[in-house]
């Protein structure tokens, strides 16, 4: 199976970026696509992660722009990773959904049993050869971006944690604290990282969709605002917040239980519906309404196959709220 086999029926999407010429990078010098720096002066390992969707190339370019001008922490570890090099490689400006991964999708193998057990594919194979690096990281930024409209938005797990050091970063301002997806955890719901006793944390941003500048941007104001927090680089402070960051948990997870889903209208991730009750979509012959009022919609899928994530909704917390 290849990642086409979930992008039923969808529209061309320009691409906007140049692609990352990563041929002076595939070699790493810790694993094959993986580079790793460390420090004279003590700090956290803090690792930067690409390509855990190989059409999703904002993030290597970002990271390949970084290596390529020489950047090296000034306190303890950092580590830079193209993650699926291969699904990379096929990746195709004139198709660019078609590289998305080999055999599956790279970010819901992280469960500990699925990496220990028998299952063979691609995406899991280069999970287990990074896995040793991934259990070694204190701070973890997971680099994507989506493929149908929506603001930027950071995805911090369920750990009190993730939520603060989310808002911290306040690039983007949008912090959704949410438990994952049924079909399988991604990296950041790795057990290291998602236990609730523990100090490792670790944050997906999604810069925007695919392909797009602005998208690029946002990730390297993201991934900047992490170096900056951990201490990892010295930066100037950061510009005053165009927005105050602000903190929603996703109250119900919409997966679709038929090949008929359907919204009720074109709607863009990051609105907010104002009222409870409100249709959203039908699933087949079912309604799909908001459970609240100011209910956020959290990277709707217009095409969304059965079993599939077709939205997430989430209500907004006070500042005092966790």
């Amino acid at each position: 199976m290849s990642g086409s086999a979930d992008r039923p029926f969808l529209p061309h999407f320009p691409v906007e970026l140049p692609v990352p010429d990563l041929r002076p990078w595939l070699a790493g010098n810790l694993l094959p696509g993986v580079w790793s720096f460390t420090a004279a002066e003590p700090g956290p390992h803090v690792a930067l992660v690409s390509l855990i969707h190989g059409n999703e190339i904002a993030g290597a370019l970002l990271l390949s722009r970084w290596l390529a001008r020489g950047l090296r922490p000034a306190r303890g570890r950092l580590t830079f990773v193209f993650a699926n090099l291969r699904a990379f490689a096929r990746f195709d400006p004139a198709d660019p959904t078609l590289s998305r991964y080999i055999d599956e999708d790279m970010n819901r193998v992280w469960c500990g049993r699925v990496l220990n057990g028998p299952r063979q594919s691609a995406e899991l194979q280069r999970a287990r050869e990074l896995l040793p690096l991934v259990e070694s990281v204190d701070v973890l930024l997971d680099l994507h971006s989506m493929l149908w409209p929506s603001d930027p938005l950071i995805l911090c797990g369920t750990t009190p944690r993730g939520q603060v050091l989310g808002r911290r970063l306040g690039v983007p301002p949008l912090v959704v604290a949410d438990q994952g997806h049924n079909t399988g955890l991604r990296l950041i719901d790795h057990s290291g990282f998602s236990t609730p006793e523990g100090q490792r944390t670790a944050l997906l941003v999604e810069g925007g969709q695919h392909w797009e500048a602005a998208t690029l941007a946002t990730l390297e104001g993201c991934a900047s605002a992490l170096l900056r927090e951990t201490g990892t680089l010295d930066l100037p402070p950061a510009l005053p917040a165009a927005a105050p960051p602000r903190l929603a948990r996703v109250t119900r997870t919409v997966v679709a239980g038929t090949h008929n889903f359907s919204f009720v209208a074109p709607f863009r991730g990051g609105a907010v519906i104002p009222h409870r009750n409100t249709l959203l979509a039908l699933d087949g012959e079912t309604e799909i309404r908001t459970p609240h009022d100011d209910c956020l919609l959290v990277m709707p899928s217009p095409r969304t196959m059965r079993g599939h994530t077709a939205v997430r909704l989430a209500r907004f917390l006070g500042p005092d709220e966790a």
